[in-house]
């Protein structure tokens, strides 16, 4: 429990006692009683606690710094060290390599939560969960997991560098290069853009080319650490929302990554990249999820306080209107979530759904928090009140990890598999 509060580390030690009886129940080979199917939402004793825990971090410690990190575009120190001080920046990462031992819809539910308070640190902690530790996790050799797995649940930022000037969408005609040399050792050369995490991070996962002559199956994943000759973190962004998390450019100049650095085998990155993304949108999702129920949590006192006409503006039929319409949003938009989620932690097929909840949770995002501001009225477009921060944080999930045409066309081309529809073939029949 070192460096990890008490309240966490007492709810990991219930977590591990609940998970070691399910799992011993299971081995019997029998069941001993028939239960009934459970809601999709009606969460476990565990994660409900842990949900618990999340909100009254994320109220207590950084709903206070949220106005000033915004203004700052600077992310507090003592907030990132309370990610790692309360278990949240290593949720999957196993125990004995200091992790929480948790499950990927835990790390589902402390990125919506603290997104309703700051959707800029919870992003923070999506990176580090869906994309970082996961790729090690899935990818990284014993070695790897043992020293980079461990520092990223304790006190390192890992940043997941793909996105290039040149390669948005079309992220494989990457240009960064890894020439290898007679040692085994590869030298990088390139830059990337619009890296998350990259101001604060201690560990650079990169996508660079190791046989251009291959395309983009010459794509390789590298790690390297800070400090690394050559590794410069570049401009920093100026973002409209998620201020506090920083996008950075990060340049490689002839930067000398040992292969024992090799993540996955040479020539696997893209496909490290498209499955660790489709993880990723889901964390993405509950960023977005979080962010429409906090604007509307901040938006439903005012409502039902300010009165005109004699009585409070809540009670008109017409505001009536707008607040079921944005509760059956949001209730839509959890259910399509955890329900990737829980086909991911079931080891069942996800990218379709994945790619859905994404969406159409960046859809509810901007939706809910533009019929805020407009509920709160003058007070909403004043910073003030958090409606407004929320309407500009929330643009960024229709963009990051894959726009909304790209969520679009994914479900577009896996319907027409599901269907044994083979456009290529048909359309000349």
């Amino acid at each position: 429990t070192t460096g990890r509060s008490m309240a966490f580390a007492n709810f990991q030690r219930s977590f591990q006692l609940a998970k070691n009886h399910k799992t011993s129940s299971f081995s019997r080979g029998y069941a001993t009683e028939a239960k009934p199917m459970r809601a999709l939402t009606d969460f476990s004793d565990e994660e409900n606690e842990l949900r618990s825990l999340v909100a009254k971090f994320a109220k207590e410690k950084i709903g206070p710094k949220v106005r000033e990190m915004d203004e700052k575009s600077q992310l507090d120190p003592e907030v990132l060290s309370g990610l790692f001080e309360q278990g949240f920046m290593g949720i999957e990462t196993p125990t004995e390599l200091d992790g929480s031992g948790m499950s990927f819809t835990d790390a589902i539910i402390v990125i919506e939560e603290l997104a309703k308070v700051d959707p800029a640190v919870s992003v923070v902690c999506d990176v580090q969960n869906t994309l970082v530790n996961n790729i090690l996790s899935n990818w990284g050799t014993k070695e790897q997991r043992e020293k980079y797995s461990r520092q990223l649940a304790q006190n390192t930022v890992g940043s997941f560098c793909l996105s290039e000037w040149g390669s948005g969408s079309d992220a494989f005609a990457l240009k960064t290069k890894a020439d290898l040399q007679s040692d085994g050792s590869y030298i990088l050369n390139g830059s990337k853009a619009w890296i998350t995490n990259s101001g604060e991070a201690g560990i650079f996962l990169v996508m660079a080319n190791a046989d251009v002559s291959k395309g983009y199956k010459g794509i390789t994943t590298f790690l390297v650490p800070k400090g690394t000759p050559g590794l410069q973190v570049g401009k920093k962004e100026d973002k409209l929302g998620i201020r506090a998390s920083s996008t950075c450019e990060v340049l490689f100049n002839d930067v000398r990554v040992p292969k024992d650095q090799i993540v996955g085998p040479v020539g696997s990155g893209y496909k490290i990249a498209i499955e660790t993304l489709n993880e990723g949108r889901i964390g993405i999702a509950a960023q977005m999820l979080g962010l429409a129920g906090g604007a509307f949590e901040a938006t439903l006192p005012y409502i039902y306080q300010r009165k005109q006409f004699g009585k409070p503006i809540g009670t008109f039929q017409g505001m009536q209107f707008q607040v079921a319409q944005i509760a059956m949003d949001i209730e839509a938009a959890k259910l399509m979530t955890y329900n990737a989620a829980r086909l991911k932690d079931a080891k069942q097929p996800f990218t379709k759904e994945a790619a859905m909840c994404k969406l159409f949770a960046s859809q509810v995002a901007e939706k809910v928090s533009s019929l805020c501001i407009n509920m709160l009225g003058g007070v909403g477009f004043t910073k003030d009140f958090p409606a407004e921060k929320f309407f500009r944080d929330c643009k960024i999930g229709q963009i990051y990890e894959g726009t909304s045409n790209i969520q679009m066309q994914t479900i577009a081309k896996l319907i027409e598999r599901e269907n044994g529809l083979d456009t290529k073939t048909t359309q000349h029949k």
